[in-house]
Formats: structure tokens, C-alpha cells, sequence
């Protein structure tokens, strides 16, 4: 009897789990400092340099106090000796990864196949940059995010109970609570229901499978956080955010929401009349798990009273649900359409991986496509944002206008972690609100104050000085009169308040 070695076992997927991890790094861009990374890069580099941030460090700091997250990624800096961007960057690269591994164990579970299964981990690695409905979410954020990391948890979770070992997915659950709890939470509604697909109580009964699902579905309640009256200010930052109402999406953001479950219904069907019991079951346990979730979403947004709730975000299953689509979509292409074909695949690979290239390009048109440590950039905002923090004070505190992320050719960089310098908050800051209304006030006074900010004369940045402390703005070139101002590059001025 011949024996396989264990190398060939573990070597030829290890070294595709890295291809395609990388090709959907290379594809989906990269670019620290976006969004989100906002309030998680001041935070991690708070947290190595408490200097830093002296003035309304607040907004990301009561923000991230329900993670591990910057203190991990901190740690490992110090443990290291590394930068925080190369740090950042690997932590980004080891999210990738840790999401294809994911894949790679529910499709070994699902497909017997090997072409199935890497044909299914091939595209969800394509596409990472897919907008998932009306949530304001891709798959996978082009910055480094806590999200990633539970996500990619999350589905080694649901590959343990796939695989029978339910009491494994536990403690890999707990994992990615302490990362993302929001993601956690909605983690662990999946693998409620599909653990219940998958018992034998429910294999054996004689009564159709939806039926016995939903009164155990209804004992099921997602972690909850907070329960707060909401103030004016709160509300304001809420209502900002369309994407957590419901009834403020479009035709399509619905669509993209319920064609899912119906996509899901008939894989169910089809794989139920084959015989398929395996791939059935997981078909079956999304679509309760959404209906509920949409359920929950509904009474969130309706009910006055559950206002509080509403930055839970339940909606968000959704990126669950599409990783899962891409996922088995790409198994059945690779099993019955690509099969051993190599000129299908390449097809297949460059349609998919161009076509997503293309289309994340334009998000991004004033910056490089892959933002790397020790690079220099061609974007006058992250030009200024480089001299600010190689040539200003670690105390001055900057005031940049409430809505310059939406600048044109800023493409939405966050000035606090890349200039490492205070900031007067701007509408992204609003976001922290959500979750901590204790700031809404404070947050809707600066906003409020830097109303107007195109305008503004002398006259008006004194009046930030007095009220905020504030003494360096970033301004546009050429600055108001009255300013002191020491840089530009011919698009923006860093000046010096008098």
C-alpha cells in the first residue's frame, strides 16, 4: 500500500491558500488610514505613544474600548520591534488569509472535489470588494479592520461545525467576540442555525425541515450592548447614516438583500432532491438565519422605542451571507462548468479578478492602487498629511473642516492617524456617536462650529482658537489672509493660527 506524504498533503493547499490570498490582496488594493482604519490606527498608535492625541482623542478612544483589537496590534509592535505600518500591513495580509482558509475548510466540507473547492475559494478571493446590499460594506474593507479578523474566525467556526465538532467552534467564537463583538454576535446566530440544520433531532423527524426550525429560531437573541434614551445630537448623527434604516434603501439595496434567500431556497431544493444532504443543510440554514435577521432589522428601525439599537447594525449579516453566495457559487462553477478545463479557469480567473480591478480603480483615482510602508505618495492630502507629522508640534491640534474626507482627490483618508496630530471632529466622527452617545454633544458642537468652512476668514479660525484650543489648520492653496502658514504644495497650506 502506497502512502501519500504529508507534505503533498499540507504543501500544495497551503501554497494556494497564499495565491490566492495574495492575488485578492493584489486585486482588492490596499490603503491605510481609509474610513473605518480611522479610528483604529489613532487608537493602535495612541496606545504606543499616549503623547499623542492630547485633544478630542475621545472620538476613537471610547470607540474601540469594546475590542482587543489596538492592544493586540500594539502588542505585537512592541513584541516585534516592527513598525506600525508594516505591522498593519501583515495583520491586513493575515486577515486575507485567515478568510480563504475559511472557505477553503466549509468547501472541503461541502464539496468532495478539489477543483470545486478552489474554484469557490477563488472567487470570494476575487471578490472581496463587493458592495454587500445597502450596508455599507464589502466583503472585505481595503484597510485593516477587527472585522476581517472575526469574520475570518467566524468561518473556521462554522467549518468546525460542518465538520462535526461543534464544542471547537466555541472558543474560536469567544475569539472574535473579543475582536468584533457586533460581528461576533452575528456569528453566532449563523452557527445557532446551522447547528440545528445539522442535529440529529432534526434529521430524524418526520416533519418538514422549515417548520422545525422556527420555534427554536425565535429563542435565539443576538448580543445586545447598550440600552440608552437618545438625545437630539444622537439622532443627528444617526440619521446621517442611511444605511442603517431600512426603509431609506433603494430598489436594489433590497434586492441585493432578499435575492440571497431565494438563491439559497432553491440550492435547498435542488441539493435536497439529489441527495446532497450536506450542502441541503448549509443551504437551509441561511435562510432562516436571514429571515430572522431581517426581522430583527425591521423591528429595530420601526420601533421608537429600540432606537438605541439600531447602531447594532443587524443588516450586516449580510456580508455572512454573500461571502457564503460567492463561495458555493464558485464551488458549482469549478465542479460542473470549469471542471479540469486550464483554459476555463483562466477565463474564469482574469474575468473575475480584472473585472473587480477595474471597478475598484475609480474609488481610489487620486492614490496609488497599493498605499505600502516607506512609499511616497502623489496625493497632495496625504503629501500634507506626511509633513504634518514629520514637521509639526505633538500637541497642535488641527482644525480641517467637518467634511474634507469628501474633498476631491482625497478619496477619504483619515487625517488623525496619518497626520498622528489632534483633530476638531468632522462628520466621520459621527460614526463613534452611534455607538457612544455620550459624545454627541461635544460632536455636534465642533461640527457645528467648522459649518461654513470653505469661507472662513481670519476672523473665524480665531473663533476656533478661543472656543477649541485650536492653533494649525489645513486649509486650501491659496490660505485666507492672516495666516501663518509654513507648507503647500499648491493644492493645500498647513498655517499656523496667530
Amino acid at each position: 500500500m502506497r502512502f501519500t506524504s504529508p507534505r503533498r498533503l499540507i504543501c500544495p493547499p497551503l501554497f494556494a491558500l497564499l495565491l490566492f490570498s495574495l492575488l485578492g490582496f493584489l486585486v482588492m488594493g490596499y490603503h491605510p488610514g481609509y474610513e473605518d482604519d480611522g479610528f483604529y490606527l489613532s487608537a493602535v498608535k495612541s496606545d504606543l505613544n499616549p503623547a499623542l492625541y492630547p485633544h478630542s482623542a475621545e472620538f476613537f478612544r471610547l470607540q474601540t474600548q469594546a475590542t482587543i483589537f489596538h492592544k493586540l496590534v500594539a502588542g505585537f509592535v512592541r513584541l516585534t520591534g516592527t513598525s506600525v505600518a508594516s505591522a498593519e500591513l501583515l495583520f491586513q495580509f493575515a486577515s486575507i488569509v485567515l478568510i480563504v482558509f475559511g472557505c477553503w475548510a466549509i468547501a472541503s466540507r461541502l464539496f468532495n472535489e478539489a477543483r470545486a473547492q478552489w474554484a469557490g475559494v477563488a472567487l470570494v478571493a476575487a471578490m472581496f470588494t463587493l458592495p454587500v446590499a445597502g450596508t455599507a460594506l464589502y466583503i472585505l474593507d481595503q484597510h485593516l479592520h477587527p472585522r476581517a479578523l472575526a469574520t475570518g474566525l467566524i468561518l473556521i467556526a462554522v467549518a468546525r461545525i460542518l465538520a462535526g465538532k461543534k464544542w471547537q467552534a466555541i472558543p474560536v467564537l469567544l475569539a472574535a467576540l473579543v475582536l468584533h463583538p457586533i460581528m461576533a454576535a452575528l456569528g453566532m446566530s449563523f452557527c445557532f442555525f446551522l447547528t440545528l440544520t445539522n442535529s440529529e433531532w432534526i434529521n430524524r423527524s418526520r416533519r418538514p425541515l422549515p417548520s422545525r426550525l422556527v420555534p427554536q429560531a425565535v429563542s435565539f437573541v443576538p448580543l445586545v450592548w447598550i440600552f440608552e434614551r437618545p438625545t437630539p445630537a444622537w439622532r443627528v448623527a444617526i440619521d446621517a447614516r442611511r444605511y442603517l434604516f431600512l426603509f431609506r434603501w433603494e430598489w436594489y439595496e433590497w434586492l441585493g438583500a432578499l435575492a440571497p434567500i431565494l438563491l439559497f431556497w432553491i440550492l435547498w431544493r435542488v441539493m435536497q432532491r439529489r441527495g446532497e444532504s450536506k450542502l441541503a443543510r448549509f443551504a437551509l440554514a441561511v435562510i432562516p438565519f436571514a429571515i430572522f435577521q431581517i426581522a430583527i432589522a425591521l423591528v429595530m428601525t420601526t420601533d421608537p422605542s429600540l432606537a438605541r439599537l439600531i447602531p447594532l447594525q443587524p443588516m450586516r449579516f449580510l456580508q455572512l451571507v454573500y461571502i457564503f453566495m460567492m463561495l458555493i457559487g464558485g464551488c458549482l462553477i469549478g465542479k460542473y462548468l470549469l471542471k479540469a478545463s486550464v483554459w476555463r479557469w483562466a477565463v474564469f480567473l482574469v474575468v473575475f479578478n480584472a473585472g473587480m480591478y477595474a471597478a475598484q480603480r475609480p474609488l481610489f483615482a487620486s492614490t496609488e492602487h497599493l498605499e505600502l510602508t516607506g512609499q511616497s505618495s502623489a496625493n497632495p492630502w496625504l503629501q500634507a498629511f506626511a509633513w504634518i507629522r514629520q514637521n509639526t508640534p505633538i500637541d497642535a491640534y488641527f482644525a480641517v473642516g467637518p467634511d474634507y474626507l469628501a474633498a476631491p482627490g482625497e478619496d477619504y483618508h483619515c487625517f488623525r492617524p496619518l497626520a498622528e496630530r489632534s483633530q476638531l471632529a468632522d462628520i466621520k466622527d459621527g460614526g463613534a456617536v452611534t455607538q457612544v452617545p455620550e459624545l454627541a454633544d461635544e460632536w455636534i458642537r465642533q461640527v457645528q462650529a467648522q459649518r461654513g468652512w470653505n469661507n472662513f476668514k481670519l476672523a473665524d479660525f480665531e473663533r476656533l482658537r478661543a472656543e477649541f484650543g485650536v492653533n494649525w489648520v489645513l486649509v486650501s492653496d491659496p490660505p485666507p489672509a492672516g495666516l501663518a502658514c509654513e507648507w503647500h504644495n499648491g493644492t493645500l497650506s498647513v498655517c499656523r493660527i496667530p
